[in-house]
């Protein structure tokens, strides 16, 4: 019986103790790194402002000096993108809402030869 009342207790103290509401206080952040390897580069910034707002970029160029940069924006509007890049193979056409600026020739580099891609 001692036992029932003790258990009774426990839950009546668990059910109607003070409940922790936990908030979330928005707060803005900004963040980067760069790294510089034998084979090329990565890099990579963003900042978001605790409201849902973020933009950043992050790209990588290799030891050929081939660079491809992604620049974005997050917010109430949806995710949009541009891509900056002068990779061999890759023209100025956007497609699924993100944007394509290339300075790249029109055929791909393979082992020293270029190919067209049509």
């Amino acid at each position: 019986m001692i036992f029932v009342f003790m258990l009774g207790s426990v839950l009546f103290c668990l059910v109607s103790g003070d409940v922790e509401e936990h908030h979330h206080n928005p707060s803005p952040y900004n963040f980067g790194y760069a790294v510089q390897g034998h084979d090329g580069s990565q890099f990579r910034k963003e900042q978001g402002d605790g409201h849902g707002q973020v933009q950043g970029s992050y790209g990588y160029r290799d030891s050929q000096g081939i660079l491809r940069e992604v620049h974005y924006v997050a917010d109430h509007n949806g995710f949009r993108a541009q891509v900056k890049t002068n990779e061999p193979g890759t023209v100025n056409k956007d497609s699924a809402d993100v944007k394509v600026v290339s300075n790249g020739h029109n055929g791909f580099h393979h082992h020293g030869r270029y190919f067209s891609h049509e």
